[in-house]
């Protein structure tokens, strides 16, 4: 009676067993399907996009992709004939970088003053006007859906060549990337010591400044020095549109062709060395900010 008994009650049990891995074959069997149709698409549209560039470029596009190493090959011979010449040629756009560092310090500055306002107006249980939180959402949305690029021409034809334009549109970019960001750690933060200081008359401002900064700082400068990295890379393509800064050297070395390739050389050393440098000192100091080093 009792082996019966046992018999029965293991039943339903295999049952759901096998339920569940009917269940678990069915959904990997939709997965790879799923996969491969995203596969095929790719495929599809890299080809597709590979014969409009043919057809733009009136067939030229597939006999010119195999000259994809020509360009370098050519600057790094010239830079290699002239390599005594590449110390000098640093140094003398070393103003340049400077500047181009100077335009992504000043904009990521300004962007993240306003990421935090507009951030703590967007954030639930700590907007000043809950009912405009979407306005200052889509806000964000708009400024960070717009191309740097874009914004520092349409500043260039109203305030001419600089580095003021391109430092003004990475600072509206990095405004709408970071306020994006910073209201996410904003929705992490404790209201406690936000209604704490409600209960005793704090305005708005104090009870942002004194109950929600200080929990989300750390957070805040990890990602703006994150954001700064990204801004010297964006600084130095807005030379090229004449925004100042050693991207505008690049591109003039770039106009002269052989015989300046040496120039175009020692900028591209530059722009590294100084990429890796700030990449390698705000991995280190967000580390430390968020309490991983």
């Amino acid at each position: 009676m009792t082996d019966l008994t046992a018999g029965q009650a293991t039943e339903p049990g295999a049952a759901r067993v096998k339920a569940v891995q009917d269940a678990y074959m069915d959904m990997t069997r939709r997965k790879r399907l799923y996969g491969m149709v995203m596969l095929v698409v790719f495929i599809a549209l890299m080809v597709s996009g590979f014969r409009v560039a043919d057809a733009r470029n009136a067939g030229g596009f597939w006999d010119g992709i195999g000259n994809i190493f020509q360009f370098p090959g050519e600057v790094l011979s010239e830079a290699g004939q002239k390599i005594a010449n590449l110390p000098g040629l640093m140094a003398k756009f070393l103003p340049s970088l400077l500047e181009t560092v100077n335009i992504a310090a000043a904009s990521t500055l300004l962007g993240a003053l306003g990421a935090v306002m507009i951030s703590l107006l967007a954030t639930r249980g700590l907007a000043k006007w809950p009912r405009l939180i979407g306005l200052f959402r889509r806000i964000m949305d708009i400024l960070r859906a717009v191309p740097e690029i874009v914004i520092a021409l349409v500043l260039i034809f109203i305030l001419g060549g600089g580095p003021v334009p391109a430092m003004i549109a990475i600072a509206i970019h990095t405004m709408g990337a970071l306020g994006k960001l910073f209201s996410e750690v904003n929705e992490n933060a404790s209201l406690k010591p936000v209604e704490g200081l409600q209960s005793v008359g704090a305005t708005w401002g104090q009870r942002m400044w004194l109950g929600v900064i200080p929990q989300v700082a750390p957070n805040y400068l990890s990602y703006a020095l994150l954001r700064f990295e990204i801004n010297i890379r964006a600084s130095a393509i807005l030379g090229f549109v004449g925004s100042g800064g050693i991207g505008y050297d690049l591109k003039n070395a770039f106009s002269w062709g052989q015989g300046r390739y040496d120039e175009v050389a020692a900028i591209f050393l530059l722009l590294f060395g100084t990429i890796v440098l700030f990449d390698q000192l705000s991995s280190h100091y967000r580390n430390k900010l968020i309490g991983e080093g």
